[in-house]
C-alpha cells in the first residue's frame, strides 16, 4: 500500500498561521495608535490651556500650527495638531493643549474618540480578508 505525501514544505503549511499573525500585528498597531492617542488626550485634559492658533501647513501625516500660551512664548508643536481633519493653511483653529507640555496639542472639542469609526473599519477589513485566507490556506490540501 503507498502512502500519500504532501508536497507542502514547512513554510506552505504554516502559511494560515503567517496570515494570522500578520492581521494580529496590524490589529495591535491599531489599538496602541489609539492607546496613545487617548493618553495624549489624558495629558491635556489633566492641565488644559485654550488658545487660538494659525493654521501654517497641511499635509496627508501633519498639520502644522502655531500659537501662544500665557506666558507668552509662542509654539509650533515638530509633531503637529491632533485630529486636524478639515483644516486649511491660513485658518484661525481653537486649540487644546496641555500647559505642562504645550507640544502636546489638539482642536478643541475633539478626542482619540474621532479615531475610532477609522480604526474599526481598519481592523474590520483586515480580519475579514485575513479570516477567510487563513481557513483558505489551512485547508487547501485536504480534502
Amino acid at each position: 500500500m503507498a502512502t500519500i505525501r504532501s508536497r507542502t514544505g514547512p513554510v506552505s503549511r504554516h502559511a494560515h498561521r503567517v496570515v494570522l499573525v500578520l492581521a494580529g500585528l496590524v490589529t495591535a498597531l491599531v489599538l496602541l495608535s489609539l492607546a496613545g492617542a487617548a493618553r495624549d488626550d489624558a495629558a491635556i485634559d489633566a492641565g488644559t490651556g485654550r488658545v487660538t492658533a494659525e493654521v501654517l501647513s497641511t499635509s496627508g501625516s501633519r498639520t502644522v500650527v502655531r500659537f501662544g500660551v500665557a506666558d507668552g512664548e509662542v509654539y509650533t508643536p515638530e509633531q503637529g495638531l491632533a485630529y486636524p481633519s478639515g483644516l486649511v493653511a491660513g485658518q484661525l483653529v481653537r486649540v487644546e493643549y496641555a500647559t505642562a507640555d504645550p507640544d502636546l496639542v489638539r482642536v478643541a472639542g475633539r478626542s482619540w474618540v474621532v479615531g475610532l469609526p477609522a480604526a474599526v473599519l481598519v481592523v474590520g477589513l483586515v480580519w475579514a480578508l485575513a479570516a477567510p485566507l487563513a481557513w483558505w490556506l489551512r485547508h487547501r490540501g485536504t480534502g
